[in-house]
């Protein structure tokens, strides 16, 4: 079965011209929206963060191979899942690119029915991983939102400090650190103290506090 993200595309980056194409002609006949490439290096100078989709790629190539191919991607603000399908490939290969992500390492002999499931699921954890990317970017525009002084009490609360201790260690009033709260629930949208370190721990935000 083909999932939503089939409006996403197909990216197949191979330097050999004739599996490329046949490649590309059997992901279209399945209905999937595919754009080829006859390097990485074309691929990745195209890419960009709204870029979605997966990447179907082989493991031997000219310039930048489909590991180096794979780490560039893994660099990047937009790191699309990977399938890799080669006609060479050994075990430790296979178990170095599996390491480092990828959705699944075919041989180009492997039946059409393995490609595409394996598209299938690398397309839906893009989507899985895009809308994440998406929620962390939220998350980090409304803790760029607070004041110098809300992150320190901020880091005092997710400590479990009661009210009366951060305002004794910040040298203000109680009717200070309670205001700060207020305004940390209503700009960071939580409602407990539980779902506030949650969300710290989801940004890293205080990490060097907390491994002192």
């Amino acid at each position: 079965m083909i999932p939503s993200a089939i409006t996403d595309t197909v990216f197949v980056v191979d330097d050999d011209a004739s599996f490329l194409k046949s490649a590309s002609r059997l992901l279209r006949a399945a209905g999937y929206t595919v754009k080829a490439f006859e390097s990485a290096s074309a691929f990745l100078g195209q890419l960009t963060t709204e870029t979605s989709g997966c990447v179907v790629t082989d493991l031997q190539m000219s310039g930048c191979n489909g590991l180096e191919l794979q780490a560039a991607l893994a660099r990047s603000d937009n790191p699309l899942p990977v399938v890799f399908l080669s006609a060479q490939g050994d075990i430790p290969t296979t178990v170095k690119a599996m390491r480092q992500g990828a959705e699944d390492f075919l041989t180009k002999l492997s039946p059409k029915e393995k490609l595409l499931e394996a598209v299938n699921r690398a397309l839906a954890r893009n989507a899985l991983e895009r809308t994440q990317r998406e929620q962390l970017r939220d998350l980090r525009e409304r803790f760029a939102t607070l004041s110098p002084r809300e992150l320190e009490v901020l880091s005092h609360v997710v400590r479990g400090k009661m009210n009366k201790e951060i305002a004794g260690e910040l040298g203000i009033n109680l009717r200070t650190v309670k205001l700060h709260r207020t305004n940390l629930t209503r700009r960071l949208q939580v409602h407990s103290v539980a779902e506030l370190t949650r969300l710290v721990e989801a940004v890293g935000l205080f990490k060097a506090e907390r491994t002192t």
